[in-house]
């Protein structure tokens, strides 16, 4: 039987094929400055990949491993599909070269990113350093210079193949479930990352500089 890999070994896995597509994206007003940040794009996509199961990084890795053999950018997608609220204008021009989605799909989405949200927004209150340090929470906010944390997971998630994106609600609403608060986890994974001993370390530490 064929072992399985480590979850640790899937999640630098897929950050190195994000990382390899992420600077293959091709920006309108030219390479943006991030493209080059390899550690903040490393604690970020880790941060968030850490808090995964595993057989989600595993479904996950296989979305971005057969995008790669059609010669399709997951990231280039992903980017793409924001626009459609960041500027809307430029989407309407492009959105043809993207997968179609089902109104099905779009709904899952839309329910998934609703919890998301949610979380986001009880987090913010208990650690608004943190959160002052993260993106935007609302859609209602994007510009075409300010991209929210809701139209990002939108984005990310309607890349997502039927049967990842299946796996993921599930897991979501077992989250849900369990009173567990996936942006306090993920949150927390940045702190521990950029040397902190806990979130709360890293909020006092961010509070201190204001």
């Amino acid at each position: 039987m064929e072992e399985q890999p480590k979850k640790e070994e899937l999640v630098e896995a897929i950050i190195k094929l994000e990382w390899n597509a992420f600077d293959k994206v091709e920006n309108l007003g030219g390479r943006a400055d991030c493209q080059d940040d390899w550690n903040t794009f490393s604690v970020m996509r880790k941060s968030q990949y850490s808090a995964w199961p595993v057989d989600l990084l595993a479904s996950f890795f296989m979305d971005f491993t057969e995008a790669n053999e059609r010669g399709w950018n997951l990231i280039t997608e992903k980017y793409g599909r924001m626009m459609e609220s960041t500027a809307p204008e430029e989407y309407e021009a492009i959105k043809e070269q993207f997968p179609l989605c089902s109104e099905q799909k779009k709904a899952i989405v839309n329910q998934i990113v609703e919890i998301q949200v949610g979380w986001m927004e009880e987090f913010a209150v208990k650690y608004p350093n943190m959160a002052g340090n993260a993106r935007s929470i609302h859609a209602s906010e994007d510009t075409p210079y300010n991209t929210s944390y809701e139209t990002y997971l939108k984005g990310e998630l309607l890349t997502y193949s039927d049967r990842t994106l299946g796996m993921y609600g599930q897991w979501i609403v077992k989250l849900d479930q369990e009173k567990k608060n996936l942006a306090k986890i993920i949150m927390t994974n940045t702190a521990l990352l950029y040397g902190y001993e806990s979130l709360e370390a890293a909020e006092e530490a961010l509070a201190a500089t204001k």
